[in-house]
């Protein structure tokens, strides 16, 4: 069951997945994860309460081990092993959600999916809240996958190194947008990862990433009001746009509220702040 492609959008109504659940391309997968101190499992919520049929994917397990940086995009070759192992193969249309007030998670793991050459995935708009409140069904028994292949094919075009920051600095050519809280860009909150230094990247622009969300519902905003958002943060959508957050995960709610609103190309610095505010060699702003 491949999506309507007729509207070019990356989200998913918890009506549409209603209606298509059973279909037997469709996949469902859980990304939820939470940030450090919030003292919830997600794992362990899942195993409790999911959509049926749906698959758990841990960013942490689904990562680069190599580094110290918190799950760092893997490469191809893991990728494609740990989604293969979940039934999550090609020919599949892949949904994803969280269970976060807004999809945070879920738009990271979207843009994993779309890193690694996948195409037919997209974010449940609104999420488990939102499938919740509606009454719709859950389940607590997990699903036996039977595995699938994914064939990778990385497109390095939408992903960033702490390197690629660095020389924009002297270039220019991409606009940095930090989607953290104020608090934390302007360098008045801590971070909660550790970190040596708070603050920003030199220039960096500053949207957070709830504001993308709708408060009442956890949806995300119409592609007007998207578009509007990031005008006022100062982004001009015309030139090329580079995310960054805390550790590389809610960066991703920028490349997809840009997706719909037509800008497919944003790129994500995996490292974000919990690789820049610990290094020697990264230069920091304070203040708005």
């Amino acid at each position: 069951m491949t999506k309507d492609t007729a509207k070019p959008s990356a989200l998913v109504s918890t009506q549409w997945l209603a209606d298509h659940l059973s279909a037997p391309d469709v996949r469902v997968v859980d990304a939820t994860t939470f940030l450090p101190g919030s003292e919830r499992d997600a794992a362990a919520e899942y195993r409790e309460c999911h959509i049926p049929g749906a698959v758990f994917f841990d960013i942490d397990d689904v990562s680069d081990h190599s580094t110290d940086l918190p799950h760092m995009l893997p490469p191809p070759e893991k990728f494609s092993a740990k989604v293969r192992k979940l039934g999550l193969g090609d020919g599949n249309t892949i949904v994803v959600y969280d269970a976060n007030g807004g999809g945070m998670a879920a738009a990271r793991v979207w843009w994993m999916f779309r890193v690694f050459g996948a195409r037919s995935v997209f974010v449940l708009d609104g999420g488990l809240p939102k499938w919740q409140r509606e009454g719709r069904p859950t389940e607590d028994i997990p699903p036996v996958p039977t595995p699938r292949h994914f064939t990778a094919r990385m497109n390095r075009t939408l992903l960033r190194s702490v390197e690629d920051v660095l020389a924009n600095l002297e270039t220019g050519r991409e606009q940095i947008v930090d989607v953290r809280a104020a608090a934390r860009f302007t360098g008045e909150a801590q971070e909660p990862r550790p970190a040596a230094k708070v603050g920003h990247m030199p220039g960096a622009k500053n949207l957070p990433w709830a504001e993308l969300y709708d408060p009442a519902t956890g949806e995300m905003l119409k592609p007007d009001a998207l578009a509007a958002r990031m005008a006022a943060a100062g982004i001009d959508l015309a030139r090329p746009v580079t995310a960054s957050c805390g550790s590389g995960v809610t960066a991703c709610t920028l490349a997809l509220a840009a997706h719909e609103v037509g800008k497919t190309d944003v790129a994500v610095y995996d490292g974000s702040w919990a690789e820049w505010g610990n290094r020697d060699d990264t230069p920091v702003e304070r203040g708005a």
